[in-house]
């Protein structure tokens, strides 16, 4: 009987210290891996987004690659240099001119794409605004370290030695460059650069970008016709 209740105790015991540990790996903090969301979302040219929540927002996993505005309008796609630096309407480019690039890093696009009224991201989402990304990086620990959390690791989209690229929370920042206001490309594989949807002034708006040699999620402005990309969040 004593063997019996000896034994009993035993089990007890290693059943709730059991208990206990399964309950201290659950644990999380702001710089886990969270499984991806189960939301995807169709634009209307039929491409596919992935999502990730972080923190209390959901952000696609991808840049926008839509050639049209969700109610169908399309958006102009403008390769020459000249007639780009003269835009004040809406527009896309693909970096290098090259429509393959839209498929791993999506479209860069002036801000007057971002700003128009029949709207460039699908149904249910819209491009951040300046304050949306702030909370984004202030999750993260703030801007001065938040950059490194959102870059994909390893060198695949990266130049070396792509500082502190960890994709922490699954955003998959890449190394898509940008098109500035005059049509000429740079900065591929070295910096990502997202529009937000505020202005700064007249021919100026807010954007982030996060770079192959440093942590930071960069927050600044830029001429409105320069082509960067666009990452959209959930309303």
């Amino acid at each position: 009987m004593k063997n019996k209740n000896t034994i009993c105790i035993y089990s007890l015991i290693a059943l709730c210290f059991f208990l206990m540990l399964s309950g201290s790996c659950k644990k999380k903090d702001n710089n886990s891996n969270p499984a991806p969301t189960t939301v995807t979302v169709t634009d209307v040219d039929g491409n596919i987004y992935h999502s990730v929540t972080i923190g209390s927002q959901v952000w696609m996993v991808e840049n926008l690659n839509v050639t049209h505005y969700r109610n169908g309008d399309p958006i102009a796609h403008v390769s020459d240099n000249v007639q780009w630096s003269n835009l004040i309407t809406g527009a896309y480019c693909n970096y290098d001119n090259n429509a393959v690039n839209a498929g791993t890093y999506g479209r860069l696009y002036n801000w007057y794409a971002v700003a128009d009224g029949p709207f460039i991201a699908p149904l249910g989402w819209h491009v951040p605004s300046d304050a949306e990304w702030t909370t984004l990086s202030d999750y993260l620990g703030g801007e001065n370290v938040a950059g490194g959390k959102l870059k994909e690791a390893g060198l695949d989209h990266w130049n070396t030695p792509n500082t502190g690229g960890t994709n922490t929370n699954g955003f998959t920042a890449l190394g898509a460059g940008f098109c500035d206001f005059t049509g000429w490309f740079g900065d591929f594989h070295d910096y990502e650069y997202w529009w937000s949807s505020t202005e700064s002034s007249s021919d100026k708006a807010e954007y982030r970008d996060v770079a192959y040699d440093y942590i930071d999620l960069n927050r600044s402005d830029l001429n409105k016709k320069s082509g960067l990309s666009v990452r959209c969040v959930k309303d």
